[in-house]
């Protein structure tokens, strides 16, 4: 039987990847998962009684772009929190962020471009969605570092015009997972105007855009109405998951260009499941509701004072300005990520993630190869543990 060609590059995902580095030794303590990103604080109160208020439109089929309250309460929400005034028509309901990410590449992505195979650009490191969208629509992958010398967020400027003039997608996801750093609204404006001069659409990950420790991220979408951008030159993908602890209701949102988003919806009406109403009621009030967010938030910030006070005085430490990751550089004693990973392990039970499984080699390079990605998910004290026998076991 013939396979496709287009996906046998792919790299083991992370996951996997890891069970397979970790399973076959036993752990050397109790137990602490830091691997994963699924929030492990509290969901809000209000969805059990709104879910059972609606369990009988389980038997309706749910409208594919969204209820009509659901996208009003997803417009009003980003109204207030980036003073974005948008239609119902430039919004779409979608299954958790990923779905959107990956459909971006089916939707928008052109199958040339000035005559060539379109680029699409994404950070290096990255979530894997990425690439796999861009392989999907035959057009080429370009990993793009976001290293410490960029201040983690790739520098897209400095690529060759010609790259630049075929390149038709460029994703940035802010704050980036797995390093934590903000695209500033400068970023961002510089970003949009080099869209605008080489003709791409920027696609923009903003799924961590609710846990930051400072001051809330700039918004893609904001950015654009400010500098007077055309809208169709950014799309921004937001869900429930990070920002009210509700991985598995399985539930975000694309919003951009009224004409970007009438190709999302013709697409999705074609090969999406739309999002169960009764789920899209749970949202509704979910995205109208600051309070569960602000608690959810303040849980966060305990864990980051945390990790400041565990990691006092530890050169190459950084605390992020977002998202609940922890992007730590690896001692040269012990190697790479995966050797840590290994090591934490077989002599602690902390669990993470090597950093190179969120990236690609490119130039025999892989940026993410001397960090590991911890996340800071667990409860207060259990957090405490896991980053205390990390340090313990890696930089004392």
């Amino acid at each position: 039987m013939a396979f496709p060609e287009r996906f046998s590059n792919l790299p083991e995902y992370a996951f996997p990847r890891l069970r397979r580095l970790l399973d076959a030794h036993a752990p050397g303590g109790e137990p602490i998962t830091m691997t994963i990103g699924e929030p492990r604080h509290p969901m809000p109160d209000f969805v059990g009684p709104v879910l059972a208020a609606h369990l009988g439109e389980f038997g309706q089929y749910p409208p594919n772009e969204g209820a009509p309250e659901l996208l009003a309460a997803i417009a009003g929400w980003l109204g207030r929190r980036y003073g974005a005034e948008l239609s119902q028509g430039r919004i779409m309901v979608l299954n958790g962020t990923r779905e959107g990410l990956f459909s971006a590449c089916l939707a928008l992505c052109p199958e040339t471009k000035r005559g060539k195979r379109p680029a699409v650009l994404m950070p290096n490191p990255f979530y894997q969605a990425y690439a796999t969208a861009a392989l999907a629509v035959g057009a080429e992958p370009v990993y793009v570092p976001a290293t410490a010398q960029t201040g983690f967020l790739p520098d897209y400027a400095a690529l060759p015009a010609d790259l630049l003039d075929r390149t038709a997608l460029v994703y940035l996801c802010s704050p980036a997972n797995p390093q934590g750093a903000v695209a500033s609204a400068e970023y961002l404006a510089a970003l949009l105007a080099l869209a605008e001069r080489h003709d791409f659409t920027l696609l923009c990950d903003e799924c961590y855009g609710e846990i930051w420790r400072d001051a809330p991220p700039p918004g893609a979408l904001a950015v654009a109405a400010a500098t007077g951008a055309d809208p169709e030159r950014v799309a921004v993908f937001h869900s429930l998951s990070k920002r009210s602890n509700l991985p598995g209701l399985r539930s975000g949102f694309v919003a951009g260009g009224a004409g970007a988003i009438a190709r999302f919806r013709q697409l999705r009406s074609y090969g999406g499941a739309p999002v169960p109403l009764p789920i899209q009621r749970v949202s509704e009030r979910a995205w109208g509701d600051e309070a569960h967010v602000m608690a959810n938030r303040a849980l966060y910030v305990e864990k980051f004072d945390i990790a400041d006070a565990v990691f006092a005085g530890l050169q190459g430490f950084r605390a992020p300005e977002g998202g609940f990751f922890l992007w730590l550089p690896v001692p040269e004693k012990v190697g790479d990520g995966e050797a840590a990973a290994l090591k934490l392990w077989r002599e602690t039970g902390v669990r993470v993630l090597p950093g190179a499984y969120l990236g690609r080699e490119v130039a025999g390079d892989n940026p993410g190869r001397g960090y590991i990605r911890v996340a800071l998910v667990a409860p207060r004290d259990e957090t405490q543990r896991g980053l205390e026998r990390l340090r313990d076991c890696l930089y004392d």
